[in-house]
């Protein structure tokens, strides 16, 4: 699969409303994170999507996750939720491009593929906050909150596909940090990275296959604890949390990007065809996912 011309332009688009119009959006910049949640909420309704908002309070403050759902039509399929989510606030000090911009821009494009269209299972596109600090893996984080009400309600997640920074390649040999000369990850920093824990082994290497199937961009697999530095550092984590399976999709972040969570991450230091070929392997992804098995 090949994104099209308008596609790029769309996630573009997107990034440049959240990043550059919007900017810094975040617990300590709290107007512009709820303009941020109602641009978002429009443009789920602008795709044909009625949007939920689970709100709750932190620290004295509404915050509100962004849920829109077709309903599995496959019994007893249709009682398995299939949950793509991404956060839609920045680090401080940050506008948030490809921190989280990308994982924004590529969960709206993907719920616009998907509207309208018949699954099995039951599909939910999700906008979290309080992904950054200083609710970074507390139990008022967004998808902490989330992830806990799946449980509490008693929902069977099939699998949770967490989208992460995933808007930058570089092609240069030495741009992967931590690669280990290659043992351990390609040592140029252009391919997409699937992550999950032991317990999410069977979605880990399943989405990972349905990628590549579909898919130009290289994809690089990798099981790591639950509590392992840097794979405990997005939603996915509060899945596990939960016993859920779950796997996040990212470019490696600070394993890359150097403008990671500094006022340089900019829509412009993305790569949108970079961005539109990960969506791209992302839809065959969550097409299999939703379907009955």
């Amino acid at each position: 699969m090949i994104a099209s011309d308008w596609q790029l332009a769309r996630l573009r688009e997107d990034v440049r409303r959240l990043a550059g119009d919007i900017g810094e959006r975040n617990f300590y910049r709290y107007p512009q994170l709820a303009e941020a949640a109602e641009l978002i909420e429009h443009w789920m309704r602008e795709a044909g999507y009625t949007p939920a908002r689970q709100e709750y309070e932190a620290r004295g403050k509404r915050f509100a996750n962004l849920e829109v759902e077709i309903p599995g039509a496959a019994a007893p399929a249709a009682k398995e939720v299939v949950v793509v989510g991404a956060h839609y606030d920045t680090g401080r000090g940050s506008p948030g491009a490809n921190d989280n911009g990308s994982g924004v821009a590529a969960l709206l494009a993907l719920a616009r593929a998907f509207a309208g269209e018949p699954v099995a299972r039951t599909l939910r596109f999700v906008a979290f906050t309080n992904e950054e600090r200083p609710l970074l893996r507390t139990k008022k984080m967004g998808s902490r909150v989330y992830a806990m009400r799946c449980r509490e309600r008693g929902e069977s997640v099939a699998g949770m596909v967490c989208l992460e920074t995933i808007g930058y390649r570089s092609e240069s040999k030495w741009s992967q940090r931590l690669s280990l000369f290659g043992l351990v990850a390609p040592r140029a920093g252009n391919f997409i990275a699937f992550v999950g824990n032991r317990r999410s082994r069977e979605l880990l290497h399943g989405a990972a296959a349905s990628f590549r199937r579909r898919a130009r961009v290289p994809c690089e697999t990798f099981t790591l604890p639950t509590n392992f530095p840097g794979a405990w550092s997005s939603d996915h984590w509060s899945f596990w949390q939960e016993g859920y399976p779950a796997l996040m999709v990212t470019d490696t972040a600070p394993l890359r990007y150097p403008y990671y969570h500094k006022p340089e991450d900019t829509p412009d230091k993305l790569d949108y065809e970079f961005l539109g070929g990960v969506v791209a392997g992302l839809r065959g992804v969550v097409s299999d996912l939703v379907a009955a098995t």
